[in-house]
């Protein structure tokens, strides 16, 4: 089985956060100096954007399951799996989001993953997770699941780490 990865990285209008971020502290401390307010805009700038890139879950399907940012979801637990289109993440991240749902979600990806977790032991109804490209990433669950159907397994829950 081959090994399904993605990393979600802002698009480009997040990105602009550092610039305007970084001009905004230059303007506000001009008042101390020019070395100073260049300081500040310089550091404030490289701190916007070290925090997006920290903040960067990465979503890895194989042999053993999902790991979706710090979780890990083992693959003979994988119940049902739906991609969703930009109107049902929407959705599903509002009015139908249950509280114990395991969620991945960021702002600038539209679409989304559902993937049920078929372990009673598990308290985690179902997992919601941002994806690019939900298509591809439901059909690498889907080979997954049925790779761990006909290998058998021992049941354990999802595990959260972090």
């Amino acid at each position: 089985m081959s090994t399904y990865l993605e990393r979600l990285r802002p698009s480009a209008p997040f990105w602009l956060l550092a610039p305007v971020a970084a001009v905004v502290a230059t303007v506000s401390t001009v008042p101390f100096g020019a070395a100073v307010a260049v300081a500040a805009g310089v550091v404030v700038g490289l701190a916007v954007v070290a925090l997006l890139l920290a903040r960067v879950p990465e979503l890895r399907v194989d042999a053993a399951g999902l790991r979706a940012g710090p979780a890990f979801l083992e693959a003979e637990h994988l119940g049902e799996i739906e991609a969703l289109d930009a109107v049902a993440t929407q959705r599903a991240l509002g009015p139908q989001l249950r509280a114990d749902a395991y969620v991945v979600h960021r702002p600038w990806v539209r679409t989304a993953v559902r993937v049920g977790v078929a372990d009673e032991a598990d308290p985690t109804p179902y997992w919601l997770v941002s994806s690019r490209r939900p298509e591809e990433l439901a059909r690498a669950l889907l080979a997954c699941r049925e790779a761990a159907g006909r290998e058998g397994g021992q049941a354990a829950h999802s595990e959260q780490t972090g």
